[in-house]
């Protein structure tokens, strides 16, 4: 075979082989194309007719409370409560040894007076000097006055000095009483008897349940209408069919990084047939209640960077997520009618419906038609 032959040949072969990669691609099964599923923040348009039927979670804890500490260390010689003790404001619950407190007190006693008697020789001796000198200046020197002017402030400085270490001395001796700041029930004690005690070290704990507190967090989408809350009706596990009132002591400024919601203290007086314990678990839910106008009159409340107005458009549109399933969703952009701009958000008179899903961040990166996952703050 000639060599010119062979060379076609291989020609041919090296044809044949590059047309194998696509015939199988053609072959191939091809693959459906996946659908990209984005999590966008997002809140529920609030209801406000369903506000007051609907319970918050929470746990009762104490109106105060508070770990008892000396300001002075010693060796503790009494500690007359044990935990379930009631005490009073002012009642001794323990004290530290006082003698060596004592003894520092009568020691800067004394100095305090031997000063102040220096510091009235030292004040007599400057009235000397002075009026000598200005009667007759030869009998007397200029320096000798001001000598004894650095004197009399020197001592004068020394009792200052003196009278406010009495005052320290006098204090640490109180100190040596550590007495209840309040109304309360003991609930832990740390220390026993005749333990020498640090400065600052926890000895019992205290608490006021004479009102009990609860903290619920209130999604942002409802926490517009906390203000509006006249009264709040709490129950707890421990008392099933009793629902006990209270009042809306707190509300917070800032919302949880990660829920999006609002902490509100309730509080409400102790009941007088049942007690309720710090921890105790329960829910609350608004009771009487005084909506502002902009609620009355349908409008809804909702954040300023959920509304926006597209390219093509000149009205307010805002997402609208329409669930599918679980926390899946398909976008729908929604025309909104807007009204004024209240402490609370944008006021939407028209478009919005209660318990409806809305994007409120990254409005303009997303379309029409996407599937999207709800970020849900808790509570909401």
């Amino acid at each position: 075979m000639s060599k010119a032959s062979s060379y076609r040949k291989f020609l041919v072969g090296l044809s044949l082989v590059a047309l194998i990669p696509p015939l199988l691609a053609g072959c191939a099964q091809e693959e459906p194309e996946r659908t990209i599923i984005r999590p966008v923040r997002a809140i529920k348009v609030a209801d406000f007719e369903g506000f007051q039927a609907r319970g918050f979670p929470g746990r009762a804890r104490a109106n105060q409370e508070i770990d008892l500490a000396f300001r002075v260390a010693g060796p503790l010689i009494t500690r007359p409560v044990n935990v379930g003790d009631e005490v009073k404001a002012g009642d001794v619950v323990a004290r530290i040894d006082p003698r060596d407190f004592e003894v520092n007190l009568r020691n800067v006693t004394a100095q305090l007076a031997e000063a102040k008697a220096a510091l009235e020789r030292a004040q007599g001796d400057f009235r000397r000097q002075s009026n000598i000198f200005r009667k007759d200046p030869g009998a007397t020197s200029e320096a000798a006055v001001d000598r004894a002017r650095e004197n009399r402030d020197r001592a004068s400085a020394t009792a200052d000095s003196l009278t406010a270490s009495v005052t320290t001395a006098q204090d640490q001796l109180d100190d040596t009483y550590l007495r209840a700041p309040f109304d309360g029930t003991v609930v832990a004690t740390y220390v026993e008897n005749f333990q020498n005690v640090r400065q600052k070290e926890p000895i019992v704990r205290i608490v006021d349940t004479s009102h009990v507190e609860m903290v619920v967090n209130i999604p942002e989408s409802l926490i517009s209408l906390a203000p509006s809350v006249k009264t709040a009706l709490l129950q707890f596990d421990a008392f099933p069919g009793r629902e006990f009132e209270g009042i809306v002591s707190e509300i917070g400024t800032e919302a949880s990084q990660t829920t999006r919601t609002f902490p509100v203290t309730l509080r409400m007086k102790q009941p007088e047939d049942v007690r309720v314990l710090p921890g105790m678990a329960g829910t609350a839910r608004a009771g009487e209640a005084d909506f502002p106008e902009e609620h009355q009159t349908r409008g809804v409340a909702i954040q300023a960077g959920a509304v926006f107005t597209p390219d093509t458009k000149t009205q307010s549109h805002v997402w609208v997520i329409k669930p599918t399933e679980g926390d899946l969703g398909v976008l729908e952009i929604r025309p909104v009618k807007t009204g004024d701009m209240t402490a609370h958000g944008v006021l939407i008179t028209e478009g919005l419906s209660a318990n409806e899903w809305i994007v409120t961040a990254g409005v303009h990166s997303v379309h029409e038609g996407q599937t999207v996952r709800i970020l849900k703050p808790a509570g909401g």
